[in-house]
């Protein structure tokens, strides 16, 4: 693929930059006797590091589906960002606590002009480095090239602090190198655990966005049988790699022949649309020719937005012989006791209709409206 073959390239690039800007560091932090220095080449190597996890987990992402996950292996790119995400964070904790030693003893540096020049001239290559990474990463949607490139420019901006503060000890001989290596190491252990939260995030199923859902659902209202689309419901596995599923409404006077003919040209035209893979399309059957249940209906859709909690009505039908009334509601998250809300309107509803069988399924907001 076009893409995972860009997100080695990518890496790549950031393997050699790293490993030649941690060698240079290392080599000018030792001969100054800066521990800054040296903890910001650490902080490369730890980079060039996250870079080659990334290239492993693309490669082992781009598996075919077989037997054993049907569904391929794209979310072990997740798995690799958490790796990244310990590696950092390992970092960091290292960092800080050397940092505290010298705080503790401390050495005094040494540094030189061409050092300085040396150290200079990474923050201008990790600028670089960073702004490319990051704007390829989301241009292929790569959490790891993104987390990569960001941390790259934080990197910049952590090497500049270095510069400042040997001029500091330079100009005025007050000595903050230690003070700074343990700045960096705590904002270093803070971006590691960002990446990790966001990575278990990802991996435990986040919400469905607005946008994505919005886009989906107007696809499949452009069909003139469907009078609505409801429930889709979005299952990640790993960047660019979701699967979906769907309510919709369509007359009740449809055949099952129809209804297989229409559920085929809905899949084909959201998976041509969006890449997304329909794998079930439940349907739900409206009254279209009956002007009483469209009144009904248009009351208890009122009735239930009315209620706290309730965000949604849809899947309604109205049956005279035996007389019953289904429908579904979407109840918000913040509700405290969901079934409670349901059983609410329940209520109401047998109490507007006496006689009716009220049926009412509990939906979930699972994704934005």
């Amino acid at each position: 693929m076009e893409r995972d073959k860009k997100i080695i390239q990518t890496s790549i690039i950031g393997i050699g930059a790293n490993v030649l800007l941690a060698a240079f560091k290392a080599v000018i932090g030792l001969a100054s006797n800066s521990v800054a220095i040296v903890l910001d080449a650490v902080n490369n190597l730890s980079d060039a590091m996250s870079s080659l996890i990334t290239i492993i987990g693309t490669k082992l992402a781009a598996k075919e589906p077989d037997r054993a996950h049907p569904l391929g292996y794209g979310r072990i790119e997740y798995l690799s960002a958490m790796i990244i995400a310990a590696i950092v964070l390992y970092a960091g904790i290292t960092a800080l606590v050397e940092s505290v030693k010298k705080i503790i003893d401390p050495a005094t540096p040494d540094y030189s002009t061409v050092a300085l020049i040396i150290v200079a001239a990474a923050v201008l290559v990790k600028i670089l480095l960073g702004r490319y990474v990051k704007s390829v990463g989301e241009k292929v949607n790569s959490d790891s090239l993104i987390a990569s490139g960001k941390d790259a420019l934080f990197d910049a901006i952590l090497s500049f602090s270095t510069l400042v503060a040997a001029v500091i000890y330079i100009v005025w001989h007050v000595r903050l190198e230690a003070w700074l290596g343990a700045i960096i190491a705590l904002f270093i252990i803070k971006a590691g655990l960002e990446m990790l939260r966001d990575t278990i995030s990802e991996i435990l199923g986040e919400r469905t966005g607005a946008e994505t859902a919005s886009a989906i659902r107007k696809t499949i209202r452009s069909f003139p049988e469907v009078k609505g689309a409801y429930d889709l419901i979005l299952h990640n596995y790993g960047p660019d790699r979701l699967v979906g599923s769907v309510h919709i409404e369509v007359p009740e006077d449809m055949t099952a022949r129809q209804l297989d003919e229409l559920q085929r040209r809905i899949t084909a035209k959201v998976l041509e649309e969006h890449g997304i893979p329909l794998t079930g399309i439940s349907v739900y059957s409206v009254n279209m020719h009956d002007p009483q249940a469209m009144q009904v209906r248009q009351q208890i859709t009122s009735m239930a937005l009315n209620e706290p909690y309730i965000l949604q009505a849809h899947g309604f039908y109205m049956e005279k012989e035996p007389a019953s009334l289904r429908f579904d509601i979407v109840v918000d998250f913040d509700a405290p006791d969901k079934k409670a809300v349901c059983q609410k309107l329940t209520d109401k509803v047998k109490e507007a209709y006496p006689g009716y069988d009220v049926k009412i399924t509990l939906d979930y907001d699972l994704a934005d409206l």
